[in-house]
């Protein structure tokens, strides 16, 4: 872990460190802290590193990178025993008894090294090779990251930050004769990539072939806004930052309407602003996907932590009642192949879905193959008619299956009427007993076949479990590496992972919740509203609950601390 204030390049630090460990083919896990604040406050960035896949991240910490004594008060406690603190006496003063006894204490100095390279700010830079150094690892991984990450800034900038680099990792070399009991080294390559989970949505919108992206900046969904407009040239995407998010959803809207694959993003104020357009794009009938981030709320909330607790909101949002998919993805593998699925599912039911994320599935880094991106993915534009031969064009014509016959604006024969009022097949506004039964109905009668492309729930582990974990999106990781715990105490524990939440699966969650010794639902929420919306369909109440509502992620070992907790009742 690295830490200190903001201005001192703690996020492109933490960044460069991960590339490198994925470079030489060792699997990754990062996630960041930092406060909602313009200028200043306590950053960090803790990465993981493991030969092995890895979910999550753990809480104790081998190497501390302080730039400041607030990360050694802050986290000293977390570092494991004979662990390390790398830190320049100079800037940071540490005194005897301020840490424990059995941590290598590594005086590095990163002030006076970046100075004779012209820039103190370069100190993280000088901390990297120091590290490097500390666990042997090759420095010229090192060295080519720095060199990709900062080609954009010239030749002075990359040499600068190379040679403090070298400068670091000499001086630990020299200094502390690589005494440090943990090693990284280099594997094969394996073909792997990092990225967050807002990287994987935006891909999975490329790849589904989005056209048009409009978003108004909110943590933690920005970071997909930046992504889409890097690529907006190449991959052929019209991208707007709107006034608001009422006008992004309503752009978004106009775009699909219009015939562009579309879609927004937003946390859960922004969404707030935008459940009345959610509720036009659904009497309209026009396809739209929606990304929500969410944090921790009500109001503004906790601003750059992470929380679970808007999903009775997302279930809920705009006033009456219409079909809606939500589906929320556990890790970057999902976000990316969910969010493709769900410009299909907006197109073939003309609704709108809502991919749901999280903080910490939005801004964490995860190492992945590169092949587990390659899905094979055919664009389904669901009834677009091509030409229309059967009289005046019926745009909301009743079907069996509840969908219409969908023009885009210029097609010879299909000219029709819509607004945000009831209207008949014609589109002509209807107040009839009759006719706003029959649209209702139609409207509503979608989900029938909607659910018919809905999969059962994962399930990871054993068939024959002691305890049965539940839990939807970004707390999968967590229960993941929670399992391998278990299992080395011979604790044989499965997982059920919600990942569509509209329509509910009911009759497939309540056979593997009957079947169940032992359950345990883990939610980033104080309601447990998934705990209740399993309830609410299956009848089925879970035994024990674990919920998190500290803004932070919840972490492995109290997911199987809790677990054993259960299993000893």
């Amino acid at each position: 872990m690295i830490g200190g204030k903001a201005g001192y390049g703690i996020m492109v630090t933490g960044m460069i460190f991960s590339k490198s460990c994925v470079r030489g083919g060792l699997h990754v896990f990062d996630s960041v802290e930092y406060p909602s604040l313009i200028r200043g406050g306590h950053n960090t960035y803790h990465v993981r590193v493991e030969e092995d896949e890895i979910h999550s991240h753990i809480e104790l910490i081998d190497i501390l990178v302080a730039l400041n004594k607030e990360t050694v008060d802050k986290h000293k406690d977390k570092v494991t025993e004979r662990g390390a603190i790398i830190y320049d006496s100079s800037e940071t003063e540490i005194n005897e008894g301020d840490v424990r006894k059995d941590i290598r204490m590594y005086d590095i100095p990163l002030l006076e090294i970046a100075k004779e390279h012209g820039n103190e700010l370069m100190m993280n830079t000088v901390a990297l090779g120091a590290t490097m150094a500390i666990v042997d690892y090759d420095l010229g991984i090192l060295e080519g990251v720095i060199k990709d990450e900062f080609s954009d800034k010239g030749k002075d900038v990359v040499n600068s930050n190379i040679e403090s680099a070298r400068d670091g990792y000499n001086n630990a070399r020299a200094n502390y004769n690589n005494n440090f009991r943990s090693k990284l080294s280099p594997s094969s390559d394996k073909g792997m990539i990092l990225l967050t989970g807002n990287d994987a949505i935006a891909m999975g919108a490329i790849r589904a072939g989005c056209r048009f992206y409009s978003a108004y900046p909110m943590t933690p969904a920005s970071s997909i806004l930046h992504y889409m407009a890097a690529h907006e040239l190449s991959k052929g995407v019209v991208v707007k930052q709107t006034e608001d998010e009422i006008s992004a959803i309503h752009t978004a809207i106009g775009a699909s309407f219009a015939g562009a694959r579309a879609m927004t993003a937003t946390s859960g104020g922004g969404f707030c602003l935008m459940s009345e357009g959610l509720g036009l794009a659904a009497l309209t009938e026009t396809p739209l996907v929606i990304a929500l981030c969410q944090r921790a709320g009500p109001s503004t909330g906790l601003a750059t932590r992470t929380e679970q607790a808007d999903l009775r909101f997302a279930m809920h949002a705009s006033q009456g009642e219409f079909p809606r998919v939500i589906m929320a993805p556990g890790d970057v593998e999902e976000a990316f192949t969910l969010t493709a699925k769900a410009f299909n599912l907006a197109e073939k039911y003309q609704i709108p879905v809502i991919v749901m994320s999280d903080k910490h599935l939005s801004e964490s880094h995860k190492s992945s193959e590169k092949n587990r991106f390659n899905i094979d993915y055919e664009i389904d534009r669901g009834f677009l008619v091509p030409e229309w031969n059967d009289g005046e064009f019926r745009r909301f014509m009743i079907t069996d299956n509840g969908v219409s016959p969908r023009a885009l604006p210029g097609q010879e024969g299909t000219v029709f009427r819509t607004s945000s009022y009831e209207r008949d097949e014609y589109g002509w506004n209807s107040e009839s007993p009759e006719n706003r039964t029959a649209m209702n109905d139609k409207r509503i009668r979608k989900t029938e076949s909607i659910i018919s492309e809905i999969p059962d729930p994962s399930v990871y582990g054993p068939e024959d479990a002691d305890i049965t974990l539940i839990a939807w999106g970004s707390t999968k990781g967590a229960v993941l590496e929670a399992m391998k715990f278990l299992e080395k105490e011979s604790i044989n524990a499965n997982f059920i992972h919600i990942t569509h939440i509209l329509p509910f699966k009911a009759e497939s969650v309540r056979k593997m919740l009957e079947s169940a010794k032992k359950t345990l639902i883990v939610e980033q929420n104080h309601d447990l509203q998934l705990g209740g919306i399993i309830m609410q369909y299956t009848g089925v109440c879970i035994d024990r609950s674990l919920a998190n509502y500290t803004g932070r992620q919840v972490l492995p070992h109290e997911i199987y601390d809790k677990a054993k907790e259960v299993l000893a009742r």
